[in-house]
This record gives C-alpha cells, structure tokens and sequence, in this order.
C-alpha cells in the first residue's frame, strides 16, 4: 500500500481542528506503546472497499468537554452530560475519518465510511488484529494531547 498516513493524519487533523474548532494544533512524536492514561473518550470509524481499517481518536476526559464546549459556542463548566461530549467527539471521527477517506480515493483505494462509535471509560484499551498498518499519531492542541490510531489492510 503506497499511501503517505502520516500526512493524511496529520492535515486531516489540523484541518478539522482549525475549520471546526479555531484551535491550532501540533503534531508530536510518541511511541507505539502511548496510550490517554484515566479517563478517555475514544471516537471510531471505519473503512471498507479497496482499503479495510478504521480510525480511533483517543482523548482525555477533561479535554473531551474543552473541545465540546469550542464546537458548541460554550464554556467547559456549561458541559453537563455525556450527551454533548458523545457527539462532538463523533464528529471530530466523522470528519478526520471523512477527510482520510478523501485521501484514499484520490490515492486509487475507493472506500465506505462506517457511522462514528464512541467508547468512554477509564480502564479499556482499543485493539485491533490482523492489519498489515497499525500506526499511531500524537498532537496537541492547547491545553492536552490527542492520540489517532490507524488501522489498515488491503481490501477486496
């Protein structure tokens, strides 16, 4: 599979973060073995067709209501339930995944984009098996640190 994943995370990323949330955001080197420690939320999205995998947008708990409240016009103390931070971070999925599925078809890997899942919690770990890629991406936007986790193989 001759694709560039690190700049399609990377500009898929700060892309969405700068549109969506008028927030810069850096790319920073971390470690297959990095991981969001306590509470997380983990958006997700898949792929299939000509590329299989999916994308899982790992983000602290604190940090979750700070982008939810940029994305919905309001303070992090305005936050109250799981209802707001769920869809905000589905949606950054969505889009990050939406972006890099641009990036496959244009590259000759026509693919699906699955609805986004969220999975919140502070003692889990995402594991996915069997995939010829399993990259890992760390960036930080003001404040936190985000983790995108990429998973791909070749698809029929």
């Amino acid at each position: 599979m001759r694709i560039d994943l690190r700049s399609f995370v990377t500009n898929g990323v700060k892309e969405v973060f700068d549109k969506m949330l008028s927030m810069g955001i850096k790319p920073v080197e971390i470690s297959p073995t990095d991981t969001i420690e306590g509470s997380k939320v983990v958006g997700s999205v898949s792929f299939a067709g000509a590329i299989l995998g999916s994308v899982n947008i790992h983000i602290s708990d604190q940090l979750s209501k700070v982008l939810a409240a940029g994305m919905l016009g309001l303070s992090p103390e305005d936050i109250e339930g799981d209802d707001e931070v769920n869809d905000v971070v589905g949606e950054l999925s969505n889009m990050i995944g939406g972006y890099l599925k641009s990036r496959f078809c244009d590259a000759g890997f026509p693919c699906e984009l699955s609805i986004p899942s969220v999975t919140k919690g502070s003692d889990f770990r995402v594991e996915s098996l069997q995939w010829d890629t399993r990259e890992k991406f760390g960036f930080e936007p003001d404040g936190g640190r985000i983790i995108v986790e990429v998973f791909l193989k070749r698809g029929a």
